[in-house]
């Protein structure tokens, strides 16, 4: 008992533990609050450390690499269809995207060299690449207030353009990938995808059907553009375009180093042209082919003439890969 009560009085008088050591973050020098901000997220530290006080705001200012890279696919990715994505094609939305584009480029000053957006304005865009000489990849997938107007700023301004997404842009014209094409020449991957408009439905109720109407038809001469001025491309995607075997024969005659060439949803294809194309380019490791099939019902019996052609062209087994 006397043992067991001296143990009880020796941890009676036992020190207490050390308080936590408090630390001022208002003491840290600016340098030390850049290279901390470098460590966090873009939300973080756009909506967190730069909204926190000015000294904040203005370490971070003082360190433009922090916003070399505006990346907002991935809050578009994730986001379930509905009445959210239908809300970005409102003008509210486009001002938010535009001030966090102008944001952007005026803080990277003049380091900036990854953007991916979508849904901005012309007027957005073209402040940016005026500002941004060495910008790298490009990505305004679904933006449809983008005009040959801003894409012409691009390609006098980025001309070390290595990757380019203008999916779903249908104010943008073949005009624009020419002059791309004559400017950036260490282009490597183009996207220029469009909607489904051979079963638009999964996107009713998100996208204008005026919009959906409005799909670029003159898929051939883009092909062609492309394959003029685009010869080191290694990456292409054409999904959903219109364009014939007249378009299609044109990229290996330009485009002999592709690598990648996604066809998907080209309905105006064969699988003899398709395959005729892959044979003449060399260095070709991925083919997506249209791989689709159309109901009877969602074309006009006179368009082909006979269903043996239709056949022939719109057969999922003809497509596999």
């Amino acid at each position: 008992m006397a043992s067991g009560g001296a143990g009880s009085g020796e941890a009676d008088t036992a020190a207490p533990a050390p308080a936590p050591e408090e630390r001022d973050w208002s003491e840290m020098t600016p340098v030390c609050l850049a290279e901390a901000f470098s460590r966090l997220a873009l939300e973080d530290l756009w909506r967190g450390a730069m909204a926190c006080c000015r000294s904040w705001r203005d370490a971070a200012r003082s360190r433009p690499g922090l916003f070399a890279a505006l990346d907002l696919e991935p809050g578009f990715a994730e986001s379930t269809p509905g009445a959210e994505t239908a809300a970005w094609w409102t003008p509210a939305f486009q001002r938010r995207v535009d001030a966090m584009l102008r944001s952007a480029a005026t803080l990277a000053a003049g380091e900036l060299r990854e953007v991916r957006v979508r849904h901005c304005s012309d007027d957005a865009l073209a402040f940016a690449a005026e500002r941004s000489p060495r910008l790298g990849i490009l990505s305004i997938r679904t933006s449809p207030s983008v005009t040959d107007r801003s894409m012409l700023v691009v390609g006098a301004s980025c001309t070390m353009l290595t990757e380019l997404d203008i999916s779903n842009c249908y104010e943008v014209s073949y005009k624009s990938l020419e002059v791309i094409g004559q400017s950036c020449q260490n282009l490597r991957v183009l996207k220029r995808n469009i909607f489904n408009w051979i079963d638009p439905s999964e996107h009713v109720g998100i996208v204008p059907e005026d919009y959906l109407r409005e799909c670029p038809q003159d898929g051939d001469r883009e092909a062609i553009i492309i394959s003029k001025f685009m010869p080191k491309l290694k990456h292409l995607e054409l999904r959903f375009s219109k364009l014939t075997g007249v378009g299609l024969n044109s990229i290996p005659r330009g485009c002999k180093e592709l690598e990648v060439l996604d066809l998907f949803g080209c309905a105006n294809l064969t699988s003899r042209g398709i395959d005729q194309v892959a044979a003449n380019l060399k260095n070709l490791e991925t083919l997506v082919k249209p791989n689709i099939y159309i109901p009877r019902s969602s074309f006009h019996m006179g368009r082909y003439g006979h269903w043996q052609l239709y056949d022939e062209r719109f057969q999922t087994n003809v497509f596999q890969i």
